[in-house]
């Protein structure tokens, strides 16, 4: 291996982003952005780097395993780089803006990096965009948080954007009803996560979960099927919340594609009721998740309530149509810096010649499609 090629190489899962990717995603995150910020969502921007108790504290245990951590040389204590940027956002309104009145809305963008990547995202460090909504429990926030997401995608020009919700409170509350010990219960668990009908032979309440299972698919069938189970009472109250979501999201977004797996419950560990993954046509892969969850105090209590939804960057990436390749635009040496200003204001990328050399030549080679000479615009 050369000295340069050895250089050039980057640890697995993290690598360079050369033109023109990198304003590609640099302008899809800026239309993101506007579009949280037209439904009042106001840009926050954490740290790269936390410590470690602060980052990784109550509902941020779960992503210790994902986390990079470090001794701070000043402080002399452990600081972790975030995996994640949705527990950052509930410390800043639980601290920073707790005096704020509620529900508070925030958005964010930003990099986020883990120890490893996975079979679908190989990426150890990769783009998050989204938003919070904190102070409210209502099911108009669980909607609002998903119609905002789909229509980010949208303005990306994303097509076919579906929503499969889930519902991760639902199970346990019939495990509890029907008494389960923890090893039975995560039998079940362990049976629905695979969809296996077979493994729940002999587990109390098996007709009920092979009905839940059964249940799943476009979000008026579904509910209907879950509807007709015989659910105990607080599994009912959890059925009634979805069906309130679905409704406050069809009212102004008839036409979302919107599906139900009632026992799905994997990454969605520590929220507390509806949660959401986002979809597109012709992606097999995730391009974001959401749901609700409790915003922690700070002091171990139980916090907020909020909703929240993170769109990924890189996956969006892969599948968003490419924006129109910008105008560029060669200046001749002698260019009146008046008309470049005038070029650039109408749009055009203006590339400044530095020497003497051809100017035709330099343009071709420096990828311009248009030529400024002696005040007159040429195509090439």
């Amino acid at each position: 291996m050369t000295d340069a090629a050895a250089r050039a190489l980057l640890p697995a899962g993290l690598r360079d982003i050369l033109p023109p990717d990198a304003a590609i995603e640099a302008g899809a995150v800026s239309k993101l952005m506007g579009v949280f910020e037209s439904h009042g969502y106001q840009r926050v921007k954490p740290p790269l780097i936390e410590f470690e108790e602060s980052l990784l504290g109550g509902g941020g245990a779960a992503m210790g395993p994902h986390s990079f951590r470090l001794m701070d040389p000043v402080s002399r204590r452990m600081l972790a780089l975030r995996p994640d940027m949705t527990l950052q956002i509930a410390r800043i309104a639980a601290t920073r803006l707790g005096h704020e009145p509620r529900p508070l809305r925030l958005g964010y963008a930003g990099q986020v990096l883990r120890v490893a990547g996975s079979q679908l995202r190989p990426e150890r460090q990769f783009g998050q965009a989204g938003i919070e909504l904190i102070g409210s429990d209502s099911a108009q926030a669980d909607a609002e948080a998903v119609r905002i997401a789909a229509e980010g995608l949208a303005a990306l020009g994303l097509t076919g954007v579906s929503v499969d919700l889930t519902l991760p409170t639902l199970v346990p509350a019939v495990t509890a009803a029907l008494g389960l010990a923890d090893a039975k219960a995560q039998a079940v668990r362990d049976a629905l996560d695979h969809k296996d009908e077979a493994r729940l032979k002999g587990l109390p309440g098996a007709e009920t979960f092979r009905a839940l299972i059964k249940a799943g698919g476009a979000a008026d069938a579904a509910l209907a099927k879950l509807a007709a189970i015989d659910l105990p009472p607080l599994a009912k109250v959890e059925l009634e919340r979805l069906q309130a979501v679905v409704a406050a999201i069809r009212a102004p977004a008839p036409d979302l594609e919107l599906t139900v797996d009632a026992v799905e419950n994997r990454g969605f560990e520590y929220h507390s009721g509806v949660t959401f993954t986002l979809f597109a046509k012709g992606a097999s892969f995730e391009l974001g998740r959401g749901g609700r969850y409790r915003a922690g105090d700070g002091n171990g209590g139980p916090g907020e309530p909020a909703v929240g939804v993170t769109l990924f960057m890189d996956t969006i990436l892969r599948i968003a149509p490419a924006p129109p390749a910008a105008r560029r635009i060669y200046l001749a040496p002698g260019t009146d810096p008046a008309k470049a200003g005038l070029l650039r204001a109408e749009g055009w990328v203006t590339v400044a010649a530095l020497d003497g050399a051809d100017p035709q030549d330099q343009a071709k080679r420096l990828g311009c499609g248009h030529l400024l000479i002696n005040g007159s615009i040429h195509s090439l």
